[in-house]
């Protein structure tokens, strides 16, 4: 197993530990949730480390391409079913969020058995960097009615935008 897949797996184990944190926080400010957000930071940043490990010493692997982008919609999940369970993240936007996922893995997995590799594309990368910090900003200023607003929509806006993109770049997938 590559240093890679191992930082990767890392961050999978912090997701029940941020869970926890999280869910004794009880979605006020307090130490419960300042050690949220700096376990959801770290495993945030992890993301990147792999990313640039697997990269500079060639250790891009199957076993990598799988985990990491499944960690990474782990964390950012667990973090908006939180906030959903407390009324903070609407459940219609954890859904607009949920059916990209499923639809932008479906496509890759339709491209995938006809030997097409849809790599991430530059706006998924954005809506997954502007996800994360917009998470963090929840969990920083909680209770702060209008910045969540705002970050739900950037959240919505990037994961619409990323999606479409993704289908108009890849239809041929679907009907060749």
């Amino acid at each position: 197993m590559t240093t890679a897949s191992k930082i990767t797996l890392v961050r999978v184990a912090m997701i029940p530990v941020f869970l926890v944190t999280m869910y004794l926080s009880g979605g006020a400010a307090g130490p419960w949730m300042w050690a949220s957000l700096a376990i959801f930071v770290i495993a945030s940043l992890t993301d990147y480390v792999d990313g640039q490990i697997a990269r500079k010493c060639n250790q891009v692997s199957d076993f990598g391409k799988f985990l990491d982008p499944l960690a990474d919609k782990l964390l950012v999940i667990s973090a908006m079913s939180m906030f959903c369970e407390w009324g903070v993240f609407p459940a219609w936007a954890l859904m607009i969020v949920l059916t990209r996922e499923f639809a932008v893995t479906g496509l890759r997995m339709v491209a995938s058995g006809k030997g097409t590799v849809i790599a991430a594309g530059w706006s998924g990368k954005v809506k997954t960097f502007c996800t994360m910090i917009g998470l963090c900003v929840m969990m920083a200023f909680p209770g702060v009615v209008i910045l969540n607003w705002i970050v739900m929509a950037v959240i919505i806006v990037t994961t619409l935008y990323s999606g479409v993109e993704y289908f108009v770049q890849n239809w041929n997938c679907l009907w060749n």
